[in-house]
């Protein structure tokens, strides 16, 4: 299962996580015969039970994106090179990957299960997907009254549940308490129990009606009733963020992990794939695996994942040479919709923001006005395009009929920034799709010179016969 995600990153270049192999198996000499060598990798033996073990447990019936014998024997090759490369460069004397070794094998049990490494890697994967989907649009923390609506409802039927929204709505316009509508009629229990509450949200989550709606709100404003395939809402925006950095968020997605029972999942394919064998993996292959996967992991963030992060050069070229692929059409305005409860600290806020980038916006609001739980300053910053913010939608792009929900506590209200004539301007407008991509380019590149100086044989007629041992 998870190893399937490098080989998607290898044929496809749309993930970039290595993630290690979960078990290896090697035989003794006097065992070639029987375990005939399928490659070799600048001088290291791949047997038959090996290259087994691994294609089968990646490429079940039913697998996505299955790959061939000889698809995936080219991929297992690049990740041989990868091992090779980090025993040249002298990884494995390192103090840090010492010491991650000791404690790994000092602690090992007799059973199956997924090192710190997969999880690791894993978040890591799981962050960069989030970052391309979230984009400039943030992550949304709404709430919701729910009202549900059968696709084979009547008319009539649809007509009464519309009402009924429509009177739950007028009813919060009165200054009935959302929180409190919402345990007493939302339908969806799950929610409802939290006064609403859905928790924190990104792009592409729920149905496309619902996230128009939520995504058009700001900080304290509500929806009329929103129609979606299973029903009406009425939203509430709780609150909204830019996404945090990966140091900030590793250990809950790693916690997440956990929570979700990987482990045991990793330990229960294994399982499976080990029955597959007519020879039972030795239990030092599994400190193998931890070792080989603690090397590549390094190697691949100083060759690929750091390098494309922080070569502001590289990204600049890449950006030049492929702009035409990043290019939004329409107007777009790059900047932040503030709400403060003061005058004086909207001149405050319009002072600071006056003197930073914009890249540094969001993070100066936040520890300047919103410490230790006071929030002093609402505000939500990006690149909006008409539709996307109903404040920026009249006082930018002046369309006057576009409604906002005003906030009592925040009546101070302004927007900082600048419309742009064409969209990206530079790399940094949509730096995470770029970065992705150098990324991949990066990696291809590095696969290409690992190629060139490590020498591979692929002994095709033992290629052939790995589909008998299934």
């Amino acid at each position: 299962m998870f190893f399937d995600h490098l080989f998607r990153k290898e044929i496809k270049g749309k993930v970039r996580w290595f993630l290690p192999f979960y078990l290896f198996t090697f035989l003794p000499l006097s065992a070639q015969q029987s375990d005939p060598v399928v490659m070799t990798v600048n001088g290291v033996p791949v047997t038959r039970s090996e290259f087994c073990y691994s294609y089968f447990k990646n490429n079940g019936n039913g697998q996505a994106d299955r790959k061939s014998v000889e698809e995936y024997a080219q991929l297992y090759a690049n990740y041989k090179l990868k091992v090779a490369a980090a025993l040249d460069a002298r990884l494995d004397t390192t103090t840090a990957f010492m010491q991650e070794l000791a404690m790994y094998t000092g602690r090992q049990g007799g059973g199956a299960m997924m090192v710190n490494t997969d999880l690791m890697t894993e978040a890591r994967r799981l962050y960069d997907r989030m970052r391309r989907r979230v984009g400039s649009q943030g992550l949304i923390r709404p709430a919701q009254i729910f009202l549900q609506l059968s696709t084979r409802a009547s008319n009539r039927e649809q007509q009464r549940i519309a009402q009924r929204a429509d009177s739950i709505w007028r009813a919060l316009q009165a200054g009935a308490d959302f929180a409190t509508l919402a345990r007493r009629v939302s339908e969806d229990r799950q929610t409802a129990a939290n006064g609403g509450e859905m928790g924190w949200m990104q792009p592409d989550q729920s149905f496309i009606e619902f996230e128009q709606a939520a995504y058009a709100l700001q900080p304290g404003e509500y929806s009329r009733p929103v129609l979606a395939p299973d029903g009406y809402h009425i939203i509430l925006m709780k609150e909204r963020k830019q996404l945090e950095p990966f140091e900030v968020l590793k250990d809950d997605l790693v916690r997440s992990l956990q929570q979700q029972s990987v482990r045991q999942a990793i330990a229960g394919q294994g399982g499976k794939a080990v029955a597959r064998q007519s020879t039972a993996p030795n239990p030092k292959y599994v400190t193998q695996e931890y070792h080989d996967g603690l090397l590549v992991y390094e190697l691949t963030n100083r060759e690929v994942w750091q390098r494309a992060e922080t070569d502001e050069v590289g990204l600049r070229a890449w950006f030049d040479a492929h702009k035409k692929y990043y290019v939004s059409e329409g107007p777009h305005y790059r900047g932040a919709v503030c709400y403060t409860k003061t005058k004086t600290d909207m001149k405050a806020v319009k002072k600071l923001l006056k003197r930073l980038p914009f890249e540094q916006w969001d993070a100066a609001l936040r520890s300047t006005f919103n410490r230790e739980g006071d929030e002093r300053v609402k505000m939500t910053i990006g690149v909006f395009k008409p539709g996307d913010n109903a404040v920026i939608d009249r006082q930018v792009f002046k369309h006057r009929d576009a409604v906002e929900q005003a906030d009592a506590a925040y009546p101070f209200e302004a927007v900082y920034g600048k419309k742009l004539k064409r969209y990206p301007e530079g790399y940094n407008d949509v730096r995470a799709q770029v970065t992705a991509d150098y990324q991949q380019m990066l990696e291809a590149e590095w696969v290409a010179a690992l190629r060139s100086r490590y020498p591979i044989q692929i002994n095709q007629e033992i290629l052939k016969t790995v589909n008998q041992y299934q």
